[in-house]
């Protein structure tokens, strides 16, 4: 993108932003790149973090699955419980503050819809009362019958994982009501025993919030079409209560109307340039 055009929409960005009463954060797995988190786009991603799937022919989608916790539950936590130290130990990057100074300045301030796990917006101060994590978190547990529909938070658990052969050192965590494997809270592939009661929780406060806001600005950012539901949110936004689109993604950043703004960039390069614009 020629530099003249991406100051132009940068600028434009800026201005939407600006005028907006609310911000709504609509963020995929690109958000957390900038922070270190891995990009497991397409199996060679996957397998660079996780050679011992790669070893064993483990795919994304296989590692996590939820019938992974019967089979295998050993290495079913070997992978989840590396990402939850992993999320644990992660700084946020300061495109995360950015977004915060600017909602501060608004009168509704900001809501997010998530698709990440991670934890992230929590572990950067943003309200958990204004999160709307749609896949659960992993920062959470679940039995993985389900035999109640108990959510307990994952804090008293330290896995400690052989990262080389991806497995779990030590007892696998067990449901406190039978005694069952306990799984995260995570909405998986082929997953009929998600327990949805938190995420729904989420979903029915963000609904209320937006039903107050007049000149929502959706700041969608690392969401792709390959699994669309942030986009789909930010479509539905957009159509129910009306407001602009700034939509930051680094191969897939089209927009369909002339009032929305597209930027082909990384999220925390977006967020700075939209920062010094303002």
């Amino acid at each position: 993108m020629a530099a003249q055009v991406m100051n132009q929409l940068i600028a434009q960005a800026a201005q939407i932003v600006q005028d907006a009463d609310a911000i709504i954060i609509a963020a995929g797995a690109g958000m957390g790149v900038d922070s270190g988190l891995p990009d497991f786009r397409g199996k060679s991603g996957f397998w660079k973090a996780y050679p011992a799937l790669a070893a064993a022919g483990i795919d994304f989608q296989a590692a996590a699955s939820a019938a992974s916790f019967v089979r295998a539950p050993t290495r079913a936590w070997g992978f989840y419980g590396h990402r939850l130290a992993l999320y644990r130990n992660t700084i946020p990057h300061p495109g995360f503050a950015l977004l915060q100074k600017w909602a501060s300045t608004k009168a509704h301030g900001a809501s997010v819809f998530t698709s990440n796990v991670d934890g992230q917006f929590q572990a950067a101060g943003f309200d958990p009362l204004r999160v709307h994590e749609c896949h659960g978190s992993i920062h959470y547990l679940q039995c993985s019958v389900p035999c109640s529909e108990a959510i307990w938070c994952a804090d008293g658990f330290d896995p400690m994982t052989d990262d080389a052969n991806c497995c779990l050192v030590g007892d696998v965590p067990l449901c406190p009501h039978c005694g069952a494997v306990a799984r995260p809270n995570i909405l998986m592939f082929d997953d009929w025993h998600w327990v949805e009661e938190r995420t729904e929780a989420q979903h029915a406060r963000q609904q209320d919030w937006l039903r107050g806001v007049q000149r929502p600005v959706v700041i969608e950012i690392g969401a792709g079409n390959a699994i669309p539901t942030v986009r789909h949110f930010s479509n539905r936004v957009i159509r129910q209560h009306g407001g602009k689109l700034v939509r930051v993604n680094l191969r897939e950043s089209g927009v369909q109307r002339p009032a929305d703004v597209g930027l082909a960039d990384t999220a925390l390069a977006a967020l700075q340039a939209i920062d010094r614009m303002m």
